[in-house]
């Protein structure tokens, strides 16, 4: 195919025609969940109807459904009516129950094109794409090893390890584009798997800024809902909202919290998110920091900005080298100041005003926290910097419209 343009294209085109596009999404997860890559597809399904294109989402049995929106399930699997995130032997089951659904949904809505999520998804969507002539694009939010390995599931040293990646790769060349949620995640492509740059598309995360709003709240709802968790007033609240787990940080965020204990007493962790919640309180338990640290558990996504706004400064501890990081996204609509460990990908977000730590580093880590404490007024400058910047390049709607203009590039030279 020829090169996927850049541009947003012309407003004649079909983005902007009033035809709007059929547009079948397959997403091999429990959506929608509150975290993460749901996050992704939900702003772009958003963003797309807003354009006028139509969404049907083929997803697993378990989820929450979201008013409005197309939401197609598999059949419920008799020996597991649950499913856990991340990787599971189950999800062979889960997958092949995906397949067949979104084939039946394929055949009674004939979409013009497929947007699928992750590595299964776009191995599902290709063959789908193949049997009805129609274009697919793959929504790459990291590596599936990568993520495996992250997860424990899988050892890179073992016989398993090149099968999978050789697997990968060619799911990936199956792809005609690629969306990628970081510009490192495009050069991983490249790098490691071999696919020609003009197939790769950078599309990072973006945020919904009316929605991740910080005026939106007044004084007195965030006074009650501080008071409801009940965080004292003289601290400072630094925030985490994501999934819990030692590839997110979870536990240096623990670690963190226990030195800045020893230091001050003037600081507050609000940690928001599954799963694990038992294993990591057991943990702060252990570190004698249960009274500086408060776990929330699952918070919904319209939840999300009101107990966000809470924060003074937010946190991302994540050392995953190869997936988005998203969430720091919703942290800079709110306004506020981020430590992050170092990573290309939170450069990428975060810019000039990110304060980052060496990634592992738990003392540089809580340094940086305690720096920003300090220094309120320099808390507000990076705070109102990282907004505008948010404002300026990650905005949903621009993203939209080149989702469509890529769609429209694979449907004419398709025709």
């Amino acid at each position: 195919m020829t090169e996927v343009s850049s541009a947003i294209g012309s407003q004649q085109d079909i983005a902007s025609s009033g035809q709007g596009l059929k547009v079948l999404m397959i997403a091999p997860t429990s959506f929608f969940s509150d975290y993460g890559g749901h996050i992704r597809i939900l702003e772009e399904t958003l963003a797309l109807r807003h354009l006028g294109h139509r969404v049907t989402i083929v997803t697993y049995q378990q989820g929450r459904d979201l008013d409005g929106i197309d939401i197609r399930r598999t059949a419920k699997l008799p020996y597991r009516t649950d499913y856990e995130v991340g990787s599971s032997r189950h999800k062979i089951a889960f997958d092949a129950l995906l397949a067949w659904k979104a084939l039946r949904v394929a055949q009674q809505i004939r979409p013009d094109v497929i947007h699928a999520h992750m590595h299964e998804g776009a191995l599902i969507g290709a063959v789908i794409a193949r049997l009805f002539n129609i274009p697919l694009v793959f929504d790459y939010q990291g590596s599936l090893t990568a993520e495996m390995i992250d997860h424990d599931f899988l050892d890179p040293q073992g016989s398993i390890y090149p099968i999978l990646h050789s697997i990968e790769k060619k799911i990936c060349h199956a792809s005609p584009v690629i969306l990628t949620s970081s510009s490192r995640a495009k050069r991983l492509l490249m790098r490691e798997f071999r696919m020609p740059q003009k197939r790769i598309v950078p599309l990072p995360d973006c945020v919904d800024l009316s929605r991740f709003d910080p005026q939106r709240f007044s004084d007195q709802e965030r006074a009650n809902l501080r008071a409801h968790l009940n965080i004292p007033s003289e601290r400072v609240i630094v925030t985490y909202l994501g999934l819990l787990a030692d590839y997110q940080g979870t536990d240096h965020l623990i670690q963190t919290a226990q030195i800045l204990k020893a230091q001050r007493k003037d600081v507050h962790f609000l940690i928001m998110g599954y799963p694990n919640v038992d294993k990591y309180q057991t943990i702060a338990n252990t570190f004698g920091v249960s009274d500086r640290v408060t776990f929330t558990g699952k918070i919904p996504y319209d939840s999300a900005p009101l107990y966000l706004s809470l924060g003074d400064i937010s946190v991302s501890a994540k050392m995953s080298a190869t997936e988005g990081s998203g969430k720091v996204l919703n942290y800079m609509a709110m306004g506020q100041p981020i430590v992050a460990y170092d990573s290309q990908v939170h450069r990428e977000y975060l810019g000039e005003w990110g304060i980052y730590a060496p990634s592992g580093d738990v003392e540089a880590f809580a340094a940086a926290i305690g720096n920003l404490i300090d220094q309120p007024e320099w808390r507000s400058e990076i705070g109102r910097n990282l907004h505008q910047r948010a404002e300026q390049q990650f905005s949903w709607s621009a993203a939209a419209l080149r989702i469509v203009s890529v769609y429209e590039q694979l449907i004419h030279a398709n025709d």
